[in-house]
């Protein structure tokens, strides 16, 4: 705060120095939020802004939120768990699955049809962060918020509808499970960060890609492919997410301002950024409808020739998450019963 001098004597001068030492004590705090998406995405407009938003209002524009899309301070989607452990970011919003193996008992979520609600998974993925992750696996970050997407589905540039129709195409999938399943229809899997598909897509590099409905927007999957798969029931995929702080940062902060954050993370806010996410896909999807592409949705008995398909991957994976000294089985069932018990 800037006083201007008067020259009303020696009362007025000790009211600008008590005044000044006040403001001292009310810190002001810039924090920088980097993330992949460019900013008119979904997610930054309708999840990071909102956040960011909030937390200044609430903190009395004392903290102040510089947001940084499309990686505009520097590396790769990959690399951005590391820049907020090593403090190049303050904040960043990330898929876990661009990190392969490191975080491996958020993959419980990303099994296929495992998760059916976004909200519910949400949920459980906080929960099961507090219990199993937050002192071993995310150690080394300050998590504000975990959840999932809504259904991921396949978009390509022909019609499937078996996982027969797979065999032969290159498909970008977004993680490790996602990849494993890929390869168990015939299909190749090419590993590729959310903003690379586009050109993907265009140069012929992939001939269709896993993601959700709502991220077809910002890339404009609708116009560069025509046929697009859903399933009925529980979802083919979903990634997990989260919003990382720099542990150093936040126990920097005046405790007032820690209480500010800490009241916009967690659980609510969890459950309220998956179903904003989830919520997102039906205009996504109007879109694809608008421009009459093929949208092929499977009946339940379709849909279960995929999931038939899809169990050794479960079986697969219990038994890697055993070499990690990991209960994949315990994680699949208690992540189970959370989100049946979501809204209840």
């Amino acid at each position: 705060m800037i006083f201007r001098r008067t020259l009303m004597g020696a009362a007025a001068a000790a009211l600008a120095v008590g005044l000044g030492a006040t403001s001292a004590l009310a810190q002001e705090v810039t924090l920088r939020m980097h993330q992949f998406l460019p900013p008119q995405a979904n997610v930054p407009v309708q999840v990071l802004d909102v956040w960011a938003d909030k937390v200044e209002a609430d903190s009395g524009d004392r903290i102040k939120i510089d947001r940084f899309a499309s990686m505009q301070l520097g590396g790769t989607p990959p690399e951005l768990m590391d820049q907020a452990i090593d403090g190049v970011a303050d904040i960043v919003w990330t898929v876990v699955g661009y990190t392969p193996g490191r975080y491996p008992s958020t993959e419980v979520f990303e099994l296929p049809f495992m998760v059916t609600d976004a909200r519910a998974a949400s949920s459980a993925y906080w929960q099961m962060f507090e219990t199993h992750m937050k002192d071993t696996e995310f150690k080394d970050v300050h998590i504000l918020g975990t959840w999932v997407h809504g259904p991921g589905l396949l978009h390509t540039n022909k019609e499937v509808r078996t996982p027969d129709d797979m065999q032969g195409l290159k498909i970008r999938g977004g993680s490790r499970l996602v990849n494993q399943l890929l390869e168990t229809t015939g299909a190749t899997p090419v590993g590729m960060p959310v903003p690379a598909i586009p050109e993907g897509l265009s140069k012929g590099v992939i001939d269709g890609t896993t993601i959700p409905w709502e991220v077809t927007t910002a890339l404009k999957v609708p116009e560069l492919v025509k046929n697009h798969t859903e399933f009925t029931g529980a979802a083919l995929y979903t990634l997990t997410f989260v919003l990382a702080m720099n542990k150093d940062k936040y126990d920097s902060l005046p405790d007032d301002l820690k209480k500010v954050i800490d009241d916009n993370s967690g659980l609510e806010f969890s459950i309220f950024a998956g179903g904003t996410q989830a919520d997102a896909d039906g205009p996504a999807r109007q879109i694809a409808v608008d421009l009459n592409n093929n949208i092929v949705t499977l009946t339940a008995e379709e849909t279960q020739v995929w999931r038939d398909a899809s169990q050794p991957i479960y079986e697969s994976w219990v038994a890697d998450m055993q070499t990690k000294g990991i209960d994949g089985q315990a994680l699949i069932d208690e992540a189970k019963s959370l989100m049946d018990a979501y809204g209840k």
